[in-house]
C-alpha cells in the first residue's frame, strides 16, 4: 500500500478519548476576543507611545533651555525651520492651551490633530477587523504638502508672516 493516497480526515475519525473536543460545542467567543486584543494591539502602542512621548513634553518644559537641543538650521543661521518651535507647541498642547500651541506652531498643530484622525480610523478600522488603513499620496498630493511646508517655512520667516514665528 501505498502512503501517496492515504489521508486522514480527522473530522471522520472517531474521537480517540479524553482531550480538547472541537465542534459546534465549544465557543468562538474567546478566539474572536483574542484575535481582537491582537489586531488592536499595534494601534494602542502607537497611541501609548505617542502619549508617553507628550506626557514628557507636558513634563519638561522646552521654554527652559538645556532641557531640549536648539535647531541645528537656527542656530547656525537664524532662519525658522518648518518644525522650530514644535516642542512648545506640544508643550502647550499637553496642557491644553491650543492658543500657545498654535502660537508656536502651527503647522505641528495640524499634524497633530491629522495623527488622530488617523488613529481613531486605525483603531474603528482594527475593532471592526479591517485591515489597516494606508496613507497613499498621490505625486500632486505629495507636492502639496511639500508646497505648503515650504510656503509655510517661507512665511514665518518674512516680516509680514511673524504671527507664525514661535
Amino acid at each position: 500500500m501505498s502512503g501517496e493516497n492515504q489521508q486522514v480526515d480527522a473530522s471522520s475519525t472517531p474521537d480517540a478519548g479524553p482531550g480538547p473536543q472541537t465542534g459546534p460545542a465549544v465557543s468562538a467567543v474567546p478566539a474572536e476576543r483574542a484575535s481582537r486584543a491582537r489586531r488592536l494591539a499595534a494601534p494602542a502602542l502607537y497611541l501609548a507611545a505617542a502619549g508617553a512621548a507628550f506626557a514628557y513634553v507636558g513634563a519638561v518644559d522646552p521654554n527652559e533651555p538645556g532641557h531640549y537641543p536648539v535647531c541645528p538650521l537656527l542656530r547656525l543661521t537664524g532662519v525658522l525651520c518648518p518644525g522650530c518651535g514644535g516642542l512648545r507647541s506640544a508643550h502647550a498642547f499637553a496642557h491644553g492651551d491650543l492658543a500657545a500651541a498654535f502660537g508656536s506652531n502651527a503647522l505641528a498643530v495640524a499634524g497633530y490633530f491629522v495623527f488622530a484622525g488617523f488613529m481613531a480610523l486605525w483603531l474603528v478600522r482594527a475593532f471592526r477587523g479591517r485591515p489597516a488603513p494606508r496613507i497613499v499620496l498621490r505625486p500632486a498630493h505629495s507636492w502639496a504638502v511639500g508646497a505648503v511646508v515650504l510656503v509655510f517655512a517661507v512665511v514665518r520667516n518674512l516680516s509680514f508672516g511673524s504671527a507664525l514665528a514661535p
